[in-house]
Parts: C-alpha cells; structure tokens; sequence
C-alpha cells in the first residue's frame, strides 16, 4: 500500500493529477482511495488530495502520514513535508520552491517542474512532470496507464494532450539523469 498526498494552489492540476494516478490503478485493478480537498476559491486557493494505491483492500482513505508527497508550491511543501513517513519520498516543484525538508530520512526530488513543463509546451502540464517522476521511481503504476488515462481525458484535445503526454514523459526522464 502507497499513500501519496499531492498539494499545490488551485489551478495548478493537483486533483486532475490525482485521479489520473487513481483511475490508473483502477485500470490496473488494484484498490484505489482518491479523496480531494479544496478551499472555496477556484484558483489560487490552496488544493490538495490524497491517494491510495494497494494490491489488499483499503481501510481508510485519510492520509496523514503519506509515503510520498507532491508539492507543487513553496506553502504546501513546507506543511505538508513534516508529515511524511521516515523512508518516504518527497517531489517539490524546485521552480516555485526550495526543497530544504530539514530531513535525512526521506530522498527530496527537487524538480524544475514548471521549466520542464514550458518547455514540454505548457506550464500548467507541470503537475504531469511530478507525476512521471513518481511513476519513474516508484513503478507504482505502468506508465501506459497514465497515458491511456490522458488519452480518455483530452481525445478532443490533441494539443493538450501532446503537451502532457510530453510533460510526463520529461518527468520520466528527470529521473533517469
């Protein structure tokens, strides 16, 4: 069982990231918890929700002490890193954020996230670049999954489909490097 936590500011595609990485594991035909959060602003406000990928049933869809977590700004990495259990994994957004954990227990991939991200065509595809890195270290779910998943969500969109899929493929290859 794996518990991920992805936070950011609205608008920045945490909870689309999120049921991309849950609907994979349903594909897969694992047991999935997807439980967003979200304060009443559209964009700006703060977004976050957790997901929980296992091969055994799920007893409780809360998260409070994740094995990974993505934040896709400065706020929502430092609240939510503290939480992260000693052995977990922590991906921040190194463009909008530092990535000092104050840990040693835990590996911080400090990914340029949002530079990746224009460079694959568009900076709100950057919740895609963090999520080829965790798909890529974790293997958490095949990759084929997320990109079937992205191919269902934009079909209509073949622009913003390519920019994603190629988002993802980046932060697939950030951590081959």
């Amino acid at each position: 069982m794996i518990r991920i936590l992805l936070a950011g500011q609205g608008g920045q595609g945490v909870l689309s990231a999120g049921r991309f990485l849950a609907e994979s594991g349903l594909h897969e035909g694992k047991e999935v918890s997807y439980l967003p959060a979200y304060g009443p602003e559209m964009r700006g406000g703060t977004a976050n929700c957790s997901v929980i990928i296992s091969d055994e049933e799920i007893a409780s869809p809360l998260c409070n002490e994740p094995d990974v977590l993505i934040a896709l700004n400065a706020p929502s990495f430092h609240k939510f890193a503290p939480r992260v259990k000693s052995g977990g994994i922590i991906i921040v957004n190194g463009s909008i954020s530092d990535s000092f954990a104050g840990r040693d227990d835990v590996r911080v991939y400090d990914v340029p996230a949002n530079d990746l991200a224009i460079e694959a065509g568009d900076v709100r595809s950057a919740n895609m670049i963090a999520l080829g890195v965790l798909v890529e270290e974790t293997g958490l779910v095949r990759k084929q999954s997320i990109v079937n998943c992205l191919q269902e969500k934009f079909a209509a969109k073949p622009h913003v489909l390519d920019c994603n899929r190629s988002a993802f493929e980046a932060g697939l290859a950030f951590v081959k490097k």
